[in-house]
C-alpha cells in the first residue's frame, strides 16, 4: 500500500491513496484524515486504505485522479519525534580515517542515534531554504520507518511488528556548524536544517523479497545537478530498523508516528558512489590528502529515487533546489 499527504491550509495536509505506479490517488479523509491519525488508529482502518488500494489499482474507483508529486508535502509533515541513527559503518570508518577521528568505541554493538527536529519536515519538490553557504550545505540520502505505539523495553524481534510504513529522506546537513554541536556531546541544533522526504510512504510488503532482515534491499539513486552521484545499496546497514526501534524504545515508549532514520546509506564498495557530499570529500582526502568536492550552492539541485526490482519508482522521486532567502529557484 502507497500512502501520501498533500498539500492544503491544513498543517498536517489531506491523507491520499496512491496507486502502485504513482499515477493516481484518491481521497482518503473518510477513512482517516490525516497519516498521523492512520497510524495512530492503524488496527482499525488498514483493512479499509487496502481494500481502497486494490481497487485504485485495478481502476475501478470513482474518484480518482492524477497524482502530482509536486503538490505532496512530506507523508507525515510533523512528528512527534524523529530519530535518526547511523547504521551504515563504512561511512563512520571513512570520516574517522579522512579526519584522523579515533574509532567510536562499541559502535558495532550499540546504534548511534540523535534525536533531530520533526516540527518542520519538507516535500519531496519544495525548495531547501538555507541563510548561507558558508554552512557547508550537503545532502544525505538515508530511509527511515514510521511506527505505531512501541512499548517500553521492546525486543528487535517483536519490533519489525510495529513498522508500519517506510520512507525517503533528504537528510540536508549544514558541515560546517556540526563540529562543534559534535563537541559539546548534546546533538545537533544548528546544523541539522528541516528534513526532505519522497512523495509517498509504503507498506514494508510493497517492497516484497527487498524488504527482508528490517532493511531495504535497494538502491539509493542520488544525482547532484543532473550528474551521477552514487547508488549504494540499503542492504547494507549494520543494524536493521528492528534493532534501532528496539535501542531507541530501551528506557521509554515510542508513540504511534515516531519516526526512525538510517542514516547516510553507505557501501564498503567505493565503485558506487555515496549518498552526501561528506562521504565524498572523506574518500578524495583518504585517496589524494585534500577534498576535490565542494559543498552545494545556491541553485544546485539534488535528486533521489529508488526503483524496486521491476524498475519502477517506489517513494516517488525527492528533487529539491537550494535556495537562499525563499527565493524561487531557476
Amino acid at each position: 500500500m502507497k500512502l501520501s499527504t498533500l498539500k492544503n491550509l491544513n498543517r498536517d495536509g489531506r491523507l491520499v491513496v496512491v496507486s502502485r505506479d504513482l499515477a493516481w490517488a484518491v481521497d482518503a479523509g473518510d477513512i482517516a484524515a490525516t497519516l498521523q491519525e492512520a497510524v495512530e488508529r492503524w488496527a482499525h482502518v488498514e483493512s479499509v486504505l487496502r481494500a481502497r488500494y486494490d481497487a485504485l489499482n485495478e481502476g475501478t474507483l470513482a474518484g480518482a485522479f492524477a497524482f502530482d508529486p509536486q503538490q505532496a508535502a512530506a507523508p507525515l509533515p510533523r512528528a512527534w519525534q524523529w530519530l535518526d541513527a547511523s547504521s551504515f559503518l563504512s561511512h563512520g570508518k571513512r570520516m574517522q580515517k579522512a579526519f584522523g577521528l579515533d574509532p567510536i568505541e562499541g559502535v558495532e554493538h550499540t546504534p548511534l542515534m540523535y534525536q533531530g527536529c520533526g516540527d518542520d519536515f519538507l516535500g519531496a519538490h519544495d525548495d531547501i531554504e538555507l541563510p548561507s553557504e558558508n554552512h557547508g550545505i550537503d545532502f544525505e540520502g538515508e530511509f527511515a520507518v514510521l511506527v505505531d505505539e512501541v512499548p517500553m523495553g521492546c525486543s528487535a524481534q517483536d519490533a519489525v511488528e510495529h513498522i508500519r510504513l517506510i520512507v525517503q529522506v533528504n537528510d540536508v546537513s549544514l558541515r560546517a556548524l556540526a563540529p562543534r554541536e559534535m563537541k559539546t556531546g548534546f546533538g545537533f541544533i544548528q546544523a541539522k536544517s528541516a528534513s526532505s522526504f519522497a512523495p509517498v510512504a509504503v507498506t514494508p510488503d510493497e517492497l516484497g523479497e527487498a524488504w527482508r532482515d528490517g532493511r531495504v534491499h535497494l538502491p539509493l539513486k542520488v544525482e547532484w545537478n543532473g550528474q551521477w552521484f552514487g547508488h549504494a545499496q540499503g542492504g547494507a546497514m549494520h543494524f536493521g530498523f528492528h534493532q534501532l526501534i528496539a535501542h531507541a524504545a530501551l528506557t521509554r515508549r515510542l508513540r504511534a508516528g515516531c519516526l526512525i532514520g538510517s542514516g547516510t546509506v553507505s557501501n564498503a564498495d567505493p565503485t558506487v558512489g555515496a549518498a552526501c557530499i561528506a562521504e565524498r570529500r572523506a574518500v578524495e582526502m583518504i585517496e589524494h590528502g585534500v577534498p576535490r568536492t565542494s559543498f552545494m550552492r545556491f541553485g544546485d539541485r539534488v535528486r533521489m529515487e529508488v526503483l524496486d526490482l521491476q524498475g519502477q519508482s517506489v517513494f516517488g522521486a525527492i528533487d529539491q533546489c537550494i535556495v537562499r532567502g525563499g527565493l524561487p529557484c531557476a
